[in-house]
């Protein structure tokens, strides 16, 4: 699909500040909007049928990058999200590419390839944008951080712990490791979050890793551990400026579908578990404490379809998340789905309201 397509479908559908609506193309889902209340609708009203839960309301959705490419890429995949220093979006494919989308349309305005230090593809997972501009990355396949410049040039690469290595040099399961990523306030911090547990941990038991910036380079420094629902994973971590998190947890089950859940988490008086070779529940850790903000099959459907069983259809692989401002008492956070390249699965963007 051309790009000026792309461009006037979502100009057209997403010029309220407030609604992430638009029209896709031809081989995208339906989209909807939150803009549908009469002149009868009272404002009480619109907020309720908006509503995830008490803390948490949709904004609205977009398929319109659904099965699109720009400049010869398949645009989807997306793995996180980020904010850029001029206030574009980034959008980090799982196959090695980084798109530069614009804020409001979500039109994609760049694409860069991504490689290791060999030219080969990357598990690109996390993504954080360092107050310099550089792209901080997460790879699964080993895994691996590394800094690369606006134009995807490596510029040097992060330690990680040997018990956080994929097996056999690690106790980390392939596949299962670094998927969210986030500089807390200050910049001085880098927390990169595992999606699974590791072997000889308790089921359901992640751990969270941190860097502390010395001397201009990033070095190791404390770990926590946080406990996700059953059957549940963390593919994102977004630090909020007092340093507690936003985590999303996920899953899926074949026939039944996803399931989402936002919560919000205080790793600022957890156990620092770095030297804790296994993590059992045994008493002296204390993991990072959270509250659930909301789980996102109770969000309003808006007319969403899906291409598989889903327990709600609005529900899909969702796994980037970046908070894009504050209105009106709320965060304003941005969520996107990984469709895997899958002809049923969908590349969706969520605009979500957090009351934290």
């Amino acid at each position: 699909m051309r790009l000026r397509t792309v461009l006037a479908t979502l100009t057209a559908g997403l010029a309220a500040a407030t609604t992430l609506t638009a029209a896709g193309p031809a081989n995208a889902h339906p989209a909807t909007s939150t803009a549908t209340s009469t002149a009868t609708n009272t404002a009480t009203n619109t907020a309720t049928s908006n509503a995830c839960s008490p803390a948490v309301s949709l904004d609205g959705f977009s398929d319109a990058l659904d099965k699109t490419t720009f400049e010869g890429t398949f645009v989807g995949n997306f793995s996180a999200l980020a904010l850029d220093r001029d206030g574009s979006l980034a959008a980090l494919s799982d196959r090695s590419s980084l798109f530069g989308l614009d804020a409001k349309t979500l039109a994609p305005r760049s694409v860069v390839p991504l490689a290791d230090e060999s030219g080969a593809a990357l598990d690109s997972e996390g993504l954080a944008i360092d107050g310099d501009g550089t792209r901080l990355i997460t790879s699964e396949t080993e895994p691996s951080i590394r800094r690369y410049s606006r134009d995807g040039r490596i510029l040097d690469r992060l330690p990680v712990p040997s018990s956080l290595l994929v097996a056999p040099a690690g106790r980390a399961t392939s596949n299962q490791t670094f998927e969210g990523l986030t500089l807390l306030p200050g910049g001085r911090t880098l927390l990169a979050s595992m999606e699974y547990a590791l072997s000889g941990d308790s089921t359901g038991i992640v751990r969270f890793q941190t860097w502390r910036r010395q001397h201009g380079r990033f070095a190791l420094s404390a770990q926590y551990a946080y406990r996700a629902d059953s059957g549940l994973g963390v593919p994102e971590v977004q630090a909020l400026p007092d340093g507690r998190l936003l985590v999303l947890e996920r899953g899926f089950t074949s026939g039944v579908g996803n399931t989402v859940r936002l919560y919000l988490a205080d790793p600022r008086h957890a156990t620092d578990t770095g030297g804790t070779a296994n993590l059992t529940g045994q008493d002296g850790v204390r993991l990072v404490k959270k509250t659930l903000l909301a789980d996102i099959v109770n969000c309003p459907s808006r007319g969403a379809t899906a291409e598989q069983p889903q327990p709600n259809p609005l529900l899909d692989n969702i796994e980037g998340m970046v908070i894009t401002g504050r209105a009106k008492g709320r965060l304003e956070v941005l969520l996107v789905s990984d469709d895997n390249q899958n002809a049923a699965q969908t590349t969706r963007f969520y605009r979500l309201r957090v009351r934290v």
